[in-house]
């Protein structure tokens, strides 16, 4: 039954008696020990499991070891660098942690260690130390590329110690195989900060610049947003990059322009690069004799640096570290080499067509190079000076035609030969399948401009 609160409203209370609550109390505890007693009935007619087999072993079984062998005091430790842009010999030797008296001396000197005069950016050098710090073998690979008899081969040179406490230079070459690489990127900043974000070696940056340097002031003419697409072999030995061959294609749109090369063989010996509608680039006279510079003075009339007062500027200064390398802007013959009043040290060339070129200021001109002798578009003829009249290290370039000299900037340069007719066939081959790598690599930015624009 129900009664109400001392506030009038019902309030829910059991009024069971005392009797009925203690009869119920009885009741459950007798259920529950039913309950019990039921359980441990039932548990006590479950057959437990079989014991699993247990196997004895005939032999005892041989555990890893936890604590490996050391290293024998007779392994060597091997580094490896990459040459970068404007190394040296000590700097390198450097990085590799040797410090072996005369070694240096030895490369510069030695004639079987020649190769070693040349250091390609990108390419290795890899040396091999005892426990304590002692050289057993340094190898350059300066030839990661190369083929012999249809077959490709990695060649380097190899110094060791002799016994009489000098060195021994020798060339090594060992099978290599060829893969083929494609890449991309935008010009952000430089070229050189594209082709790093890309992981592209320099030594391809620097063909780059060689291969359409006819087409493009890679100093003056880069813009941000350019794009380059770029096809080209690389070398490797037992699944390790040991280098980087030539550029077999390239696409560079600079100010929304597009510039093509493509490398063919037509006899698959010598070749070299065309557009893709057969067009020699090679036959046209690179913009500017230094890899990168920056211009400090164009053609036409400026006040003198020296002499004060306005006088007609018959070239175009390039500002460049005094040993900057300079190189002939087209295949040519050496008509002058010596020093000429003001322009000091001086080279120059004639070219086709009543073209010649002359480079001034020089510190040194390259070894061995005499008047009359040929040279090719891109050969290391000098170094930036400060000979003669000049006020800090540059190159004085004036392009002349017909010995009168014409801006080297503004003036349209010869037209490039054009692909002899035999060869078209086989030539648009070659051309055919590097494009289709070109297309895709632009189909997969457009995918991605699209993405992103979403």
């Amino acid at each position: 039954m129900f009664k109400k609160g001392t506030n009038g409203t019902p309030s829910y209370r059991h009024t069971l008696s005392a009797h009925r609550t203690r009869n119920l109390f009885r009741n459950g505890l007798v259920l529950i020990a039913l309950g019990l007693f039921a359980g441990a009935a039932a548990l006590a007619v479950v057959k437990p499991p079989e014991a699993p087999p247990v196997y004895q072993a005939n032999q005892p079984l041989a555990l890893p070891n936890p604590f490996p062998e050391p290293l024998s005091s007779s392994t060597p430790y091997i580094s490896e660098t990459q040459i970068r842009r404007g190394d040296t010999l000590a700097a390198l030797l450097q990085r590799l942690r040797i410090q072996q008296p005369g070694l240096q001396q030895f490369l510069v000197q030695n004639k079987d260690a020649r190769s070693i005069y040349k250091l390609y950016p990108g390419r290795s050098i890899q040396a091999a130390l005892d426990k304590d710090g002692q050289l057993q073998w340094l190898r350059y690979n300066h030839t990661p590329g190369a083929q012999d008899n249809g077959q490709y081969v990695s060649r380097w040179l190899e110094i060791t110690p002799d016994d009489a406490g000098g060195f021994t230079a020798i060339e090594q070459s060992q099978p290599a195989d060829m893969q083929v690489r494609i890449a991309e990127s935008e010009i952000k900043s430089s070229l050189f900060g594209a082709t790093d974000e890309a992981d592209i070696p320099d030594a391809i940056t620097m063909q780059m610049t060689d291969i359409l340097g006819s087409k493009i002031d890679f100093i003056r003419d880069l813009r941000q947003g350019d794009r380059f697409r770029i096809i080209y072999e690389s070398y490797s030995h037992d699944g390790r990059e040991i280098g980087v061959g030539r550029i077999l294609a390239l696409e560079f749109i600079n100010k929304k322009k597009t510039y093509e090369a493509v490398w063919f063989s037509p006899d698959g010996d010598s070749g070299s690069y065309y557009d893709f509608e057969g067009r020699s680039l090679k036959g046209a006279f690179l913009r500017t004799a230094l890899k990168f510079s920056r211009i400090s003075s164009t053609f036409g009339m400026r006040k003198h640096p020296v002499h004060g007062g306005w006088r007609g500027h018959k070239g175009v200064d390039y500002a460049a570290p005094t040993g900057t390398p300079i190189h002939a802007t087209a295949d040519g013959v050496v008509s002058f080499k010596g020093s000429q009043n003001g322009y000091g040290n001086t080279i120059i060339l004639t070219h086709h067509n009543g073209y010649s070129t002359l480079y001034a200021h020089q510190s040194r001109f390259a070894k061995g190079l005499q008047k009359g002798d040929r040279v090719q578009q891109g050969q290391l003829i000098g170094y930036v000076g400060a000979t003669g009249w000049a006020t800090g290290p540059h190159l004085h370039y004036e392009f002349r035609v017909n010995k009168t000299p014409v801006d080297p900037l503004s003036v349209d340069l010869p037209v490039a030969r054009t692909l002899e007719k035999s060869h078209r066939l086989a030539f648009e081959k070659a051309v055919a399948q590097y494009q289709e790598h070109i297309h895709l690599l632009t189909t997969l930015q457009d995918s991605d401009t699209q993405v992103a624009s979403r």
